[in-house]
């Protein structure tokens, strides 16, 4: 099979947070001191220049600035990464610029300096809008600050925002959260992501699980009825835990479901990359702490691009499908074949067995995964792994843990 290049997107990491909340495994720093602005947007733009060799022909599709807090840095940071990018690789004449924001870091009138700067969406991490939640789970906001981040996004004329909620929350109660998805609503944004609060490894909350977490069951209750409402809102799942209203979809996200192409810069930044004169596919990774990126990026003589680490054969499956099995409305086998230069015969054997388990299945022409299937997603996935037997069937099936 050919391999095709796809569409390019650009990740910006910023790793500075405010304070570091104990379920959050990203790679984020609790800022101490002054942020070193024009150091890391200097490192930003070198590193984007070292890179930008590879991507000679190629035009970007979205920006996506994440973190961390990109909010902590000013307007004119932002807009000097965002001109960077502007030169050094081509653009999309629709190109989708969105903005991480922490609704506690935002001063009053300050998006509309965004705006100006080049962001075109911003999503706010309101998580929910009950004290006694955002508490639990250590925002430094309140919910009248993603009240007031809200009006101030609409004034600015940004109305292409999302508002992250979570569910499965300490303490949190169906009716709970529901609440939550009324306040969202009523606030209009154009798309809401509602994911499950996870335990991770390596966060005080992986350590030190809180007492109160609501059952399963219940959490499973909490899902479906805030599925329904958010339907009934005009809000349509296109993805696990992503609700849009029409034409409102997250091009940026889309492009990493589709299994589309990546540069990565920034502190721990990561990139994927599509050689299709090679027939090759290759992932990059920058140093995860921000001295040690901030070193490589300004000591050195002549900064130079992240190593890349190929994408082998045989890992390409589960690389796929931990994406496009993501997404509700499926994907077709060509789709399968010019993103991984694999035959389609590859999976064949794993795909039909999921389907008579009634995991997946394929109606003109897109596979997808079942109401069964989404709720065991991680299970059915293990199949798709380099060392599972064909043809294995999903493990013993345990809640979906949904991706952040």
């Amino acid at each position: 099979m050919t391999l095709t290049t796809p569409p390019l997107a650009l990740y910006v990491h910023f790793p500075w947070c405010v304070r570091k909340c104990p379920y959050c495994d990203f790679n984020s720093y609790a800022l101490r001191g002054e942020l070193a602005e024009e150091q890391y947007v200097e490192a930003l733009l070198r590193d984007l220049e070292c890179q930008a060799p590879q991507l000679a022909g190629r035009a970007l599709i979205s920006v996506f600035l994440g973190g961390g807090t990109p909010s902590l840095f000013s307007p004119a940071a932002i807009a000097r990464v965002l001109a960077g990018a502007r030169g050094y690789v081509a653009c999309d004449t629709e190109l989708e610029i969105t903005l991480e924001a922490n609704p506690g870091t935002i001063e009053r009138g300050r998006f509309a300096e965004y705006r100006d700067a080049g962001v075109t969406r911003v999503s706010l991490g309101a998580q929910s809008f009950e004290s006694a939640r955002l508490e639990a789970l250590g925002r430094i906001h309140s919910p009248e600050d993603t009240c007031r981040a809200a009006a101030e996004l609409h004034a600015a004329g940004l109305d292409n925002f999302n508002l992250d909620l979570m569910y499965g929350l300490p303490g949190q109660e169906v009716r709970n959260a529901l609440a939550d998805i009324e306040r969202a609503i009523a606030l209009a944004p154009a798309h809401i992501s509602h994911y499950e609060l996870t335990l991770e490894s390596g966060t005080l909350f992986g350590a030190m699980p809180p007492s109160d977490l609501p059952a399963d069951e219940t959490v499973a209750e909490m899902l479906g009825a805030c599925q329904a409402r958010l339907a009934k809102a005009g809000f349509a799942q296109y993805e696990v835990s992503a609700y849009a209203r029409a034409g409102r979809v997250a091009r940026h996200n889309v492009n990493y479901w589709t299994f589309g192409d990546y540069v990565g810069i920034g502190a721990g930044a990561h990139g994927k990359l599509t050689i299709a004169s090679e027939g090759r596919i290759v992932r990059t990774a920058q140093p995860r702490e921000p001295r040690r990126y901030l070193t490589a990026m300004t000591a050195a003589a002549q900064a130079l691009a992240p190593p890349s680490q190929p994408i082998t054969p045989h890992e390409l499956p589960f690389e796929f499908m931990l994406n496009a099995l993501r997404l509700t409305s499926g994907f077709e086998p060509h789709l399968f074949e010019t993103r991984t230069g694999l035959s389609w015969s590859a999976v064949a054997t794993r795909i039909n067995e999921l389907s008579r388990r009634g995991l997946v299945s394929c109606e003109a022409g897109l596979w997808r995964t079942t109401p069964l299937g989404a709720k065991f997603l991680n299970d059915l996935l293990v199949c798709f792994l380099p060392d599972a037997p064909r043809g294995a069937p999903a493990t013993t099936p345990k809640p979906l843990s949904t991706l952040a």
